[in-house]
């Protein structure tokens, strides 16, 4: 006969691998369990109520059913000392009575006497099995070394020395005692009590089972106990009703808040009776109402401004055309004017510049806010870009005295951009920087990596104060509004290129400190429609010099508001690697 071949190895080696992929699986499972049980807990107040409730409840009625259990269990122990100790004085006082007539041990009758006296007090009946044991004894010296007991058993292993020593010196004692007298051990109460004649002292002892009480203690328990369990489920059960009752309203609102914010602006609680939740769901439905009347009011007025803007800047149009045809003519036979006029001309065609560049950003932005603003991405070699843009503002640059430093690749920065929308976002962050610049070099840096590309524009004039690198993007919020007056733009350039970069799907942060310039740092996926992760040129120039307790490595500094993102900086390998935190739209 043949045996079946074992799926199991045979070798203890074979065992290990087994063994660990078991211990590993089950590893997995128990860590799972408990991860799931902590995520409940942390996110449902009901389990927590339930739970802690459950819990609380359980250490009190287990206290208590202990404490009403062992009060049972004393109570009838007690009684049963009391009834042992009354038939132990009676059968005393009837064995002294006994064995008065005799004045040695080895009278003939003694042992006779002994014995019917011992029968008399166990019940009368030698071979009785009531359960309760009657014994008596002598000291050595009596000269009665046998146990006379009724009925007939060996109950030397339930009478102690100590006992038995007590009882010797006259005293009434007792003991309970574990032992085995019959088939089964059984816990006993031994009590022990001398016995004067005028031969010596007989000992008479008192064996009385505790069964019956045993059993009604161990019924009381079980009774407390189940009564404690049914306690602890009915109070479990009303935490989780009353937490339900709790829970649910506030479930409920922060469902509906979750539609309010996703824009369901209609959404509402139900509102049930007059208690307290339904105040609180009438009240959210208040707040609600009122946002969204709030919400609507804004829309319709943020609508209507576009229009506006949108609108006025169209209209401007033709007449800006008439009025600069008239101007340029003007200002083509200035040279024939009175001096007076012939200045008026120059500064009516400056004005009229602005105005139209003002008018040109306008529609530009009402374009963004429209949502109509499209993307014209194709590969394009940024390098030519840079220095295009630094050749169509050197003339600005030689007329303040800044010098534009240029800080390129050799070979080409090849990005999928919309090359007009990147030119714009350059000249205005290089006008803004030579503008600001305080006769000193404008640095334009451009860098690459894997999956994206970066131009920073560095300045080294006034710089910006603490917390202006949230507001420069603002749109018509000047730093210096009086100077800015004189020398800046419209106010709106920074905005239109924070939202060129946003339609790249890049980031455009701001860095500056009072006395060491101001840096811009533009960031474009290298490939259209990628996300960035990291820029390749770090925000906070490596020259800038951080004030005593500044930010260490990997600190917070500044707050972008290209993303609204947090940048991190610092010489580590973070800061190198374009010290980039998180960004998010």
């Amino acid at each position: 006969m043949t045996s079946a071949p074992s799926s199991l190895p045979e070798s203890p080696a074979g065992w290990r691998p087994a063994a660990r992929a078991l211990g590993r699986a089950l590893t997995g499972r128990v860590l799972g369990l408990a991860a799931g049980l902590h995520q409940t807990w942390r996110r449902s107040l009901q389990v927590r109520v339930v739970t802690i409730t459950l819990v609380v409840s359980s250490l009190l009625v287990g206290g208590f059913a202990y404490l009403i259990a062992n009060k049972i269990t004393d109570i009838l122990v007690e009684n049963a000392k009391a009834d042992t100790l009354l038939r132990l004085r009676s059968g005393s006082d009837y064995s002294a009575k006994q064995f008065y007539l005799y004045h040695q041990p080895q009278e003939a009758q003694l042992q006779d006497t002994i014995e019917g006296t011992v029968n008399y007090l166990a019940g009368g009946d030698p071979q009785q099995t009531s359960g309760v044991v009657v014994a008596i004894t002598a000291d050595s010296y009596a000269g009665v070394i046998e146990t006379r007991t009724s009925p007939a058993t060996d109950v030397r292993p339930l009478v102690s020395r100590e006992l038995r020593a007590a009882v010797a010196d006259g005293k009434v004692a007792h003991q309970i005692r574990t032992g085995r007298l019959g088939d089964e051990r059984t816990k006993y109460l031994v009590y022990g009590s001398p016995v004067p004649t005028r031969f010596g002292q007989l000992e008479l002892y008192y064996l009385v089972p505790l069964t019956r009480q045993d059993a009604t203690a161990a019924d009381a328990r079980a009774t407390v106990l189940a009564t404690g369990l049914a306690l602890v489920l009915l109070l479990g059960l009303l935490a989780a009703l009353v937490t339900r009752l709790v829970v649910t309203p506030v479930r409920v609102a922060a469902r509906t808040a979750q539609r309010l914010s996703a824009g369901l602006l209609d959404q509402r609680m139900e509102v049930n009776g007059e208690d307290d939740l339904a105040l609180l769901a009438a009240s959210f439905n208040q707040m609600a109402t009122n946002l969204q009347r709030q919400i609507l009011r804004l829309e319709e007025m943020s609508r209507l401004q576009r229009r506006f803007t949108s609108d006025v800047s169209h209209e401007l149009r033709t007449p800006l055309t008439t009025v600069r045809m008239a101007a340029d003519l003007i200002f083509a036979e200035r040279d024939e004017f009175d001096p007076a006029v012939a200045r008026s001309a120059e500064l009516l065609q400056a004005e009229l510049d602005r105005f139209e560049e003002l008018l040109t950003d306008l529609l530009e932005i009402s374009r963004f806010d429209a949502g109509f603003a499209m993307l014209d991405s194709e590969p394009t070699d940024l390098v030519p870009v840079v220095h295009r843009v630094a050749d169509r503002l050197a003339g600005l640059a030689e007329r303040v005295g800044v010098a534009i430093e240029l800080d390129v690749p050799s070979t080409p920065v090849i990005a999928e951009v919309d090359p007009r929308r990147v030119e714009r976002v350059l000249r205005n962050l290089v006008g803004n920087a030579v503008e600001h610049g305080e006769a000193k070099p404008v640095l334009i840096t451009l860098g690459v990596d894997r999956s994206a590309v970066a131009i920073t524009v560095r300045d080294h004039g006034v710089g910006l104060k603490p917390g202006e690198e949230k507001l420069v993007f603002n749109r018509f919020w000047r730093a210096d509004p009086s100077r800015a007056r004189q020398t800046g733009g419209t106010g709106l350039g920074l905005s239109i290129s924070l939202e060129d970069a946003r339609l790249h799907g890049g980031w455009l942060e701001a860095w500056g400190a009072p006395g060491q310039g101001a840096q811009f740092r533009l960031t474009l996926p290298a490939r259209a429609g990628d996300r960035l992760t990291t820029s390749p040129l770090r925000l906070v120039p490596a020259d800038a010099a951080l004030p005593f307790g500044g930010p260490r490595d990997g600190e917070i500094l500044a707050i972008g508001p290209a993303g609204g993102g947090a940048l991190a900086i610092g010489p580590g390998p973070a800061a190198e690697a374009g010290d980039r935190a998180e960004v998010r739209s």
